[in-house]
């Protein structure tokens, strides 16, 4: 028997376990994870260039300066920084590897989880069984993706591939290549597939924004110089959340006059042809979809060198030598990425049940981001949609130790967030973006008010999560 469980040993996992280590140090704990290697999105995702879209001063842990030059990182390096986090005190030793969880199940008379985990090493069935369930499965598929069916691409005679599932050694040089999609994955691929491509063409519905940033942040790079490292890394962590919270707040305010400005720094960055601006100038309003972060503006200077284009249209049918669109234009290609977005998936996929029923999570109201409504002894990281994942998963793990703490000063053994009374729910993350859009029946639901409402906003959450009152009359124990 466990105190907690851990379901995920990635970026959310690693520091979950860090939490429980430093603030709950009497609990034992592991974690359970469906493959051969600890780091989640990050040794997963193996396509050219993969990279934060967020400054690692705020992807980073609280608890571990990130000490490398580079403010938006590759895929390598912050592989390394977990891996580094991991072994620093032990981590990895409690990691159960190929251990993928299937069922996990509640009961109200033994106060206790029962966790069903394949063993993929020998194809055999381990039980374990937890007084808390973490799961820090993060929100998508490792297995599946969104692969639209495209007409005719059974004919298509290059090669078709899915960012998520890249071939390894894949050589794409001297090949013509189109990349479909706009968003963080597409922009992060074709300024990276160009460099060694003959050409690379991004073809998209319609258009995103993108904005270029800094590779490397100067005042971070001063404050390492002449402070110590753990404050140098706090002032940076805390200038870059609160800028990011303030150009935020000035998009929901005024959308119209940032959208005009954000079109501008666009157009600026592509040069003299201003045929190209027309691609950059989305039809939504600004965070109504995660905006791109363009490392350097790798994508414009690659447009302007003449070795990627953008094209705006709608596909009609995949071809033999290449894509058809709407308008009768052939884009030919040897290769086509289909970077079509990610399959949303709740709880990790494991079938949880209470007392013998089915818990179905898009039923469910979430209780300030982490729990769920009437699912006992049970918690769930998942970040922000307008700022780094690794803000909101630090603030849950201190929250679950807080509570964990309170639990056992009180000689409490079960906690649930009860919700009796029907109140409007909303979508979980009010976010507009195809692929949020395609799980709304699955993701839980939020509520008018306080504590069931999702707050995107650290600074709120850091006070509620941090400070705020864990017997608040919402949480009920035993």
């Amino acid at each position: 028997m466990f105190d907690v469980l851990i379901i995920g040993a990635g970026l959310s996992g690693i520091g979950a376990a860090r939490y429980l280590q430093k603030r709950c140090p009497g609990k034992t704990w592991a974690i359970l994870e469906a493959r051969d290697a600890l780091g989640g999105t990050w040794d997963l995702f193996r396509y050219p260039g993969v990279r934060s879209d967020s400054d690692m001063y705020t992807l980073g842990y609280g608890f571990k300066p990130w000490v490398q030059r580079q403010a938006m990182a590759d895929g390598a390096t912050i592989l390394q920084y977990l891996l580094e986090t991991a072994q620093e005190t032990g981590v990895t030793e409690k990691i159960r590897f190929q251990h993928a969880v299937q069922t996990a199940s509640w009961s109200s008379a033994e106060q206790c989880w029962t966790i069903a985990a394949r063993n993929r090493v020998d194809d055999t069935m381990v039980q374990l069984r937890a007084r808390f369930l973490y799961l820090c499965c993060g929100y998508y598929s490792y297995t599946q993706a969104h692969r639209p069916d495209f007409p005719g691409q059974s004919q298509f005679q290059g090669r078709l591939i899915h960012p998520q599932f890249w071939p390894a050694d894949f050589d794409y040089a001297g090949k013509r290549v189109v990349v479909i999609g706009s968003g963080a994955t597409a922009a992060t691929l074709v300024p990276q597939l160009a460099k060694a491509a003959c050409h690379v063409t991004m073809l998209q519905r319609s258009p995103t924004y993108m904005v270029s940033r800094p590779v490397e942040d100067a005042l971070a790079l001063w404050l390492n110089r002449h402070l110590p490292r753990q404050l140098a890394y706090d002032l940076c962590r805390f200038k870059n959340v609160l800028t990011g919270w303030f150009f935020y707040r000035l998009a929901r305010n005024w959308p119209e006059q940032i959208k005009r400005r954000m079109i501008k720094m666009a157009t600026d960055s592509l040069g003299a042809d201003a045929s190209l601006a027309a691609h950059f100038v989305p039809s939504y309003k600004p965070w109504d979809q995660r905006i791109c972060a363009l490392p350097d503006g790798d994508l414009f200077e690659q447009i302007k060198a003449g070795r990627a284009s953008v094209v705006t249209e709608q596909i009609d049918q995949i071809t033999p030598s290449g894509i058809r669109l709407a308008s009768g234009q052939e884009l030919l290609a040897d290769v086509i990425v289909t970077a079509t977005g990610l399959k949303i998936n709740v709880l990790g996929d494991i079938a949880v049940t209470v007392d013998g029923a089915e818990f179905v999570p898009g039923d469910a109201l979430t209780y300030k981001g982490i729990m769920l409504a009437n699912l006992p002894n049970c918690a769930m990281t998942f970040g922000y949609i307008n700022a780094s994942w690794t803000l909101k998963a630090d603030l849950t793990a201190a929250f679950v130790c807080r509570l964990l703490n309170f639990m056992d000063r009180k000689r409490y053994r079960v906690t649930v967030a009860h919700c009796d009374l029907p109140q409007g729910a909303e979508s979980f993350l009010g976010f507009t973006s195809t692929y949020v859009q395609r799980a709304l029946a699955i993701l839980p639901k939020q509520g008018k008010r306080a504590p069931w409402r999702v707050n995107q906003n650290y600074f709120s959450d850091f006070v509620a999560l941090r400070w705020g009152r864990i017997a608040d009359g919402v949480l009920k124990f035993k």
